[in-house]
C-alpha cells in the first residue's frame, strides 16, 4: 500500500525544532545541545503520534534534530547518551509498530561531486551524523543531489562514483540519488546509479523542471531496477508555485500533478514524500482525493 508523507515541520501541531549557533554552543556547552535535542525529537515523537492518527505512514526528520550534529567542533558523544537513546528507542518502537518509513534529506552542502577536499571531509561527517540517526530511529533512507558540475558534469559524476565508493557500508544501504530541478536530470543520476547501485528518487516535479526530453517510460524502468535490493521506492513529488515549470513550490501538490504521477507509476508500488508549502495540509488533500477515486 502506497504511504504519503511530507517533510519535517507538521503546520497543525505546530512542529518547533530548535537550534543554536556554535557560538552559543561554546558559551553555553553540551547541555544545551542536549536539551535542544531532547525538545526535537519529541517534537519528531509528536508529529508521528499526529501522523498515525491521519494515516500518514511516511515522514523525514528534519536535519537539524542535532544541533550542529555534523560539526568539527562538536565535542558531545550524543549517539550514546541515555536520556537521547530512550527517545531513539520510543520513536524506533513507535516507527516498527505503525509500518512508519523514516527518511532524511543532508543539505545542499553535503555534496559527493565536489572537487574540493574539504567539501567533501564536511560531507563525509554530515552523512555519518545523519546515519547514526536514522541507525537509532530505524530510519531507511538519506536522500542527496548530485551537487554541482564544476564546469564539467561527466568529470562531476566519476568524481561523485569515486567519493561514493568510499563510503562505509551503513551510509551506502541508506543512501538514495535524486534528480534535480537544475543540475542533474534524472539521466545523469541514473549514470552514476549504474555505476554505483545507488537507489533512485525520483522526484516528477524536478523532472518536468530539467529533462533533456529523453522518454521517461525506459528510464522510470531503470528507476525501479535500481531500488530491487533495496525495497519499496521512494519519490518526490510538488507542484509548481505559479506554473508547472516554476521550480518554487506550491502550498498544495495538484490533483491533476498527482494523477500524472499515478499513470507514470502504472500500478507500480512506491510511496510518496510530498514537498509541498502546507506540509500535512497537502497531504490530507490527496489522501481525500484518493479516497475519493475509489469511490467512484
Amino acid at each position: 500500500m502506497m504511504r504519503l508523507g511530507y517533510a519535517c515541520i507538521n503546520t497543525t501541531l505546530p512542529t518547533k525544532f530548535k537550534t543554536c549557533r556554535l557560538a552559543t554552543y561554546h558559551s553555553k556547552g553540551a547541555q544545551h545541545i542536549k536539551e535542544l535535542t531532547i525538545n526535537n525529537l519529541k517534537n519528531v515523537l509528536a508529529a508521528l503520534e499526529w501522523n498515525v492518527q491521519h494515516n500518514i505512514r511516511f515522514y523525514r526528520m528534519s536535519t537539524e534534530i542535532v544541533p550542529l550534529g555534523s560539526h568539527q567542533e562538536m565535542d558531545w558523544d550524543w549517539w550514546e547518551d541515555k536520556d537521547i537513546l530512550q527517545l531513539t528507542d520510543t520513536i524506533k518502537q513507535f516507527k516498527e509498530e505503525h509500518d512508519i518509513r523514516l527518511s532524511m534529506h543532508p543539505g545542499q552542502y553535503t555534496v559527493l561531486s565536489t572537487p574540493h577536499e574539504q567539501v567533501l571531509e564536511r560531507s563525509f561527517l554530515d552523512l555519518e551524523y545523519h546515519d547514526k540517526l536514522l541507525n537509532l530511529t530505524g530510519g531507511t533512507d538519506m536522500i542527496i543531489h548530485g551537487g554541482g558540475k564544476y564546469g564539467d558534469m561527466e568529470s562531476a559524476k566519476i568524481r561523485f562514483i569515486k567519493n561514493y565508493k568510499l563510503l562505509p557500508e551503513s551510509i551506502k544501504n541508506k543512501l538514495r540519488l535524486e534528480n534535480d530541478d537544475k543540475t542533474y536530470n534524472l539521466n545523469d543520476v541514473l549514470d552514476i546509479s549504474e555505476e554505483t547501485g545507488v537507489p533512485i528518487c525520483f522526484d516528477i516535479h524536478h523532472y518536468r523542471c530539467c529533462n533533456i526530453g529523453t522518454s521517461l517510460a525506459p528510464m522510470l524502468d531503470k528507476v525501479f531496477a535500481s531500488w530491487e535490493k533495496t525495497g519499496i521506492p521512494k519519490m518526490h513529488i510538488s507542484s509548481g508555485k505559479t506554473h508547472p515549470e516554476d521550480r518554487s513550490h506550491h502550498e498544495y501538490v495538484f490533483e491533476e500533478d498527482f494523477k500524472e504521477l499515478l499513470e507514470v507509476l502504472d500500478g507500480r508500488e512506491a510511496d510518496i514524500m510530498l514537498e509541498a508549502k502546507l506540509k500535512e495540509k497537502a497531504v490530507l488533500r490527496i489522501i481525500d482525493f484518493l479516497e475519493k477515486e475509489k469511490e467512484k
